[in-house]
């Protein structure tokens, strides 16, 4: 019941329709109680049975008597009209009773995802480390409804209630003997369906845990579909969500079963009661059955008319017992005391002017007595770069989380110009940080809006110079609708290179003064590595930047770096000071380069690989444009996805062809003058094939969009597509006889 409190909190800004619409149910209740009392004599005047009102009880009385005024011929017709007009009333109270109670759960309803929202986005990231996103979604999406109908179900509960005590007050002003008996029988009614209304407890919590673990199984096999089809495990993993989904609609099932059975059986209960009183009165009248048969037959209708509502009342009981299990949920969910918050200060952040002080800093993440760093002490100039190395687990990327605050050290502090971190207001000192780390996160949107996302009111002007300083531009312009492509759920349709850049990109737009680097070009190749890196290199100038690197080829112009061993800097200083000391980074360093020499002997490999690549992309759109040339192909449909399967080979062609280009360039840093010179050759040819591709691209376009009308063109089109796709493949076998 506390939680139930908890959550009615959230009917506050709208008690004026709470209360509209219990007056409405009220209106309902009473116009209903009106019209039941007034059907019995009115039906048996209509039928011609003269009635005496004589010793009726005093309310049937006062029901009837407007009536008397009225002459002979026209009281018959006034009371039917009466009566219609009451029905009506009644109806259209407890329709407009409905329509506000429909409003008030809506309403309640988006308040509390709002509010549970709202806290997401508000509370730790320490939250996160806990809790499934399964249960998160389950909760806002699931278990918020189900607990904003127990809430409802308190309004229509107390109409129910309202309706109730307005027929038992008209019972008892008819008979009180009858209304003490009928109230001992009904009693059994509700002691019938104790046991169904005790077990939707249990089939409401059967009900939400089942559908908790359902949500969780399926959001995480989405997330990771790519690992599913790699291990060929579709079968197990369907039959294992199947499973979930059968208990899921059992575990319903059982519910309504349990819940349908209440209706049929205080119907059942109900009419037993009502036979046993139809006795009981004539046992009790058995004298004044003749005179007093319209009030008799009064009460047998108005507590007819009671029955449904004391079914109702059970119904709601039950309801309440089944939602019990997503009340206690959400309340629990919705509850702030019981969940970190990262204090916020008061501070504006504005501007750095002098620099970053890590001050004795030992942290462990909660729940955890394990440290994590250990008296880390280092500085970190306005304008310069600090690096931090080291083996997976000494503690970079935590120190690195402690700058935006994502956590608090447990001993120590964090200042900015000598002002601790904790006093600066949250959401102005980290817009002033860019953050690009090696899990980078796109949305399911464009690239234009996934660069703007740090500063949506960019303009298009500056969305493209960002990219073009990240080194996307390039990459962008080659996407089917270039700015405007959708890159699809966490950026799938990018290579990992390309994401990194469109990060850079969004980092760049939103000019942070602040930068930290968390491993950005440790999980791509050689090629996308130097892009990224050049990207970085761009973005990092003139800012004062944390940078995080497994590759130590990333951080030898670095300013300060700083190696890390279980929680602790064990060396600092420049690349060459660490070198000449011979310690733990100098054994990092030899290690790592001596792996490198050996990687960039392999490096022909590579670009033969690419090549059998590019040749089988090729043979793929000969196939295609060919059976288009001879005609063999009739049917429209199939005709334009052989068009669209040309297009994509072209598409993947381009690509590796940069791989390609890029490879040669990288050769061409690594090695001498005189080694650059022997590529010329393979370079001119490179140049020779993208224009010949892009311009075999726009035809293919043309094509495929049905640009072009007339059928003989189309076909000249095709067949010269086809003769150009001939004459790459021919190219690429001269290609492979340049020695690399």
């Amino acid at each position: 019941m506390s939680n139930l409190k908890q959550l009615i909190k959230f009917t506050k800004p709208y008690p004026g329709r709470i209360i509209l619409t219990i007056l409405l149910g009220f209106s309902g209740a009473l116009f209903n109680g009106i019209s039941t009392a007034m059907i019995v004599p009115i039906v048996l005047k209509i039928v011609g049975q003269e009635i005496d009102l004589t010793n009726a009880p005093r309310i049937i009385r006062a029901i009837m008597s407007p009536f008397d005024d009225f002459p002979e011929n026209y009281r018959l017709g006034m009371m039917a009209g009466a009566i219609i007009f009451i029905i009506f009333l009644k109806n259209a109270a407890s329709y407009a009773s409905s329509l506000a109670s429909s409003s008030v759960a809506r309403t309640l309803t988006s308040d509390m995802r709002k509010a549970g929202v709202q806290l997401l986005l508000d509370i730790d990231i320490n939250y996160y480390t806990k809790m499934k996103l399964g249960d998160l979604m389950n909760h806002l999406n699931g278990e918020i409804p189900r607990a904003s109908a127990s809430v409802n179900n308190i309004i229509k509960l107390i109409i129910d209630i309202i309706t109730i005590f307005v027929f038992i007050f008209l019972l008892l002003s008819i008979s009180w003997q009858l209304t003490i008996l009928s109230t001992v029988l009904l009693s059994f009614v509700t002691l019938v369906n104790q046991y169904a209304i005790s077990r939707s407890r249990y089939f409401g919590k059967m009900l939400t845990e089942m559908s908790k673990r359902l949500t969780n199984n399926l959001i995480e096999t989405l997330s990771g579909i790519r690992l599913v089809k790699a291990t060929a495990h579709e079968e197990a993993t369907y039959q294992k969500i199947n499973e979930l989904i059968h208990a899921r609609e059992t575990a319903e099932f059982r519910s309504q079963v349990n819940s349908n059975i209440i209706g049929p059986t205080s119907e059942v209960a109900g009419l037993i009661s009502l036979i046993m009183i139809v006795f009981l009165g004539r046992m009790l009248f058995a004298e004044q059955v003749a005179t007093l048969s319209a009030v008799l037959l009064t009460y047998l209708l108005v507590l007819l008319r009671l029955l449904p509502f004391v079914s109702q009342l059970n119904t709601l009981r039950s309801s309440f017992a089944n939602n019990s299990a997503s009340v206690d949920m959400v309340a629990d969910f919705l509850r702030r005391d019981n969940k970190p918050f990262m204090p916020n200060g008061n501070l504006a952040y504005t501007k750095l002017h002098e620099g970053i002080h890590f001050n004795n800093i030992s942290f462990a993440y909660p729940g955890n007595d394990k440290l994590v760093l250990k008296d880390v002490d280092l500085y970190l100039p306005r304008g310069t770069t600090l690096a931090l190395v080291g083996s997976s687990g000494a503690g970079k990327s935590t120190l690195a989380d402690l700058l935006p605050r994502f956590y608090d050290p447990i001993s120590g502090y964090i200042t900015i110009d000598g002002i601790e971190l904790g006093k600066f207001d949250l959401r102005s000192l980290r817009k002033a940080m860019g953050i690009v780390s090696q899990d980078t996160f796109l949305f399911n949107d464009s690239v234009k809006n996934n660069i703007a996302y740090g500063k949506p009111d960019a303009s298009d002007e500056e969305i493209m110079t960002a990219s073009k300083r990240a080194n996307a531009y390039e990459f962008i312009c080659k996407l089917p609708q270039e700015f405007d492509t959708m890159i699809g759920d966490r950026g799938v349709m990018l290579s990992g290179g390309q994401r990194q850049r469109l990060a850079i990109a969004r980092a760049l737009l939103q000019n942070p003064e602040i930068l930290i680097l968390d491993e950005a070009t440790s999980a791509l190749d050689t090629v996308s590595e130097r892009l990224v890196q050049a990207a970085i290199d761009n973005l990092s100038r003139d800012r004062t930047t944390l940078v995080i690197a497994h590759r130590l080829s990333t951080v030898q112009k670095a300013d300060q770096i700083a190696v890390f061993d279980q929680g602790r800097v064990v060396e600092l200083g420049t690349h060459d000071e660490l070198l000449q000391k011979g310690g733990y980074y100098s054994r990092l360093y030899s290690m790592q380069f001596g792996e490198s020499a050996e990687t960039n002997g392999k490096s022909n490999q590579v670009l033969i690989r690419v090549s059998y690549e590019i040749r089988t992309r090729l043979n793929s759109m000969i196939g295609c444009l060919r059976l288009l040339t001879d005609g063999i192909v009739d049917d429209t449909k199939e005709r334009q996805e052989l068009l669209n399967e040309a297009y994509k080979s072209v598409l993947r062609i381009i690509a590796n062809i940069e791989v390609f280009q890029e490879s040669i360039k990288l050769q061409n840093d690594l090695h001498s003058t005189s080694f650059t010179e022997k590529n010329d050759n393979l370079m001119q040819i490179f140049d020779e094939l993208q224009r010949k591709l892009n311009h075999l691209l726009n035809v293919l376009v043309s094509l495929a969009d049905g640009l072009v009308d007339n059928a003989e063109s189309e076909h000249e089109l095709i067949a010269d597509s086809y003769h150009l796709a001939i004459y790459l493949l021919d190219k690429m076998e001269t290609l492979e006889k340049i020695k690399v």
